[in-house]
Order: C-alpha cells, then sequence, then structure tokens
C-alpha cells in the first residue's frame, strides 16, 4: 500500500487544492492531507476551521485522510508511513519555491520522493490568497471553491475578519513557531 501526503495550510480549501487531491487520490492507495497548524503567514481560519472545510470538501473520497500536524512536514509523513509528498505547481513562481523546499526535505528526508502534480489549466491563476480577496470585494467565489466553503468565507468577512494583521500580530505569529 503506496501512502502519500498532500501537506499545506489550505486557508482556505479551494478547488485547485481539490483538483489535485482527486487526482493525487487515483494515483496511491492512500492520500493523506495534511493541513499545517502554523503557518508563517496571516490566517483567516482556525486550525478546525481548516480541517472541518477540508473534511468536507472531500468526504465522498474513500482513500483521502484529513489530518492536522505540526513540526517538520517530513517528520509527519514518515509518522504517517507516507513514501511520496504532493504538491501542487501553478506556475513559474511555484517552481522556485517548491524546488528549493524540496532540495531542503530530500537532505532531511532522502527517503520521501517528491510528486508534482501540474494544476489544471482553469486552476493555474487560483490561490487561496486569491479567494480571499475576491471574497472580501464580495466577488463571486462559483467554481473556485466548494459551496460549503464560500458560505464560512461569508460568515467569517461579516464577523469582520481578513483585515490585515498588525505588525504585533506578525510578529507574535512568527515567535510562536
Amino acid at each position: 500500500m503506496i501512502t502519500a501526503v498532500y501537506p499545506g495550510s489550505f486557508d482556505p480549501i479551494t478547488n485547485g487544492h481539490l483538483d489535485i487531491i482527486h487526482r493525487a487520490s487515483a494515483l496511491f492507495d492512500k492520500l493523506i492531507v495534511g493541513i499545517y497548524d502554523r503557518p508563517d503567514k496571516h490566517m483567516l481560519f482556525s486550525l478546525e476551521e481548516r480541517v472541518a472545510l477540508a473534511k468536507g470538501a472531500t468526504a465522498s473520497l474513500r482513500n483521502v485522510h484529513i489530518k492536522s500536524y505540526s513540526g517538520l512536514t517530513v517528520d509527519f509523513i514518515r509518522k504517517e508511513g507516507g513514501k511520496i509528498m504532493i504538491r501542487g505547481l501553478r506556475m513559474n513562481s511555484d517552481f522556485e519555491a517548491e524546488f528549493e523546499m524540496a532540495s531542503m526535505n530530500k537532505k532531511l528526508a532522502p527517503d520521501i520522493e517528491l510528486v508534482c502534480l501540474m494544476a489544471s489549466c482553469e486552476y493555474q491563476c487560483l490561490s487561496a490568497k486569491l479567494i480571499k480577496e475576491v471574497a472580501k470585494l464580495e466577488g463571486s467565489l462559483k467554481g473556485l471553491v466548494p459551496k460549503h466553503v464560500a458560505i464560512a468565507l461569508k460568515k467569517k468577512l461579516s464577523q469582520g475578519y481578513l483585515e490585515a494583521p498588525t505588525e504585533e500580530a506578525s510578529h507574535r505569529n512568527k515567535i510562536s513557531l
């Protein structure tokens, strides 16, 4: 049985993420979507909310499991019995960032292979950051995120979230890692 892990912050999960999840789940016996608990960026959704949104979006996929983690991604992959790390590539800038990360991960865990899946054409310019901006400006999210994610975004925004983090909040996020 081959287990692959698709790590990320998924804030929120988008149809681009789901494209990669569907395709990777067809390639491997078991796919774990690893949701990192404390990425070094301002998060809109809590860890629990991100896990719940991802579970809702992948409920129909029997071999996909949603789990949260902290620490090094390669340690999480090993703990889960994974041999493959899945990453999605959208454009050239993704390749450069993924190449740098892959080089470090290979030094830390030479036994874990990286498999990059190219984003489907309709999702090449889609990012969670852009989704949040469209939602903030009350644009249509149709075709960009699952319906339950669009509802969660609108609810979160109606509560006053998605303001730029203060310098103090950014500093707190960095030192809490």
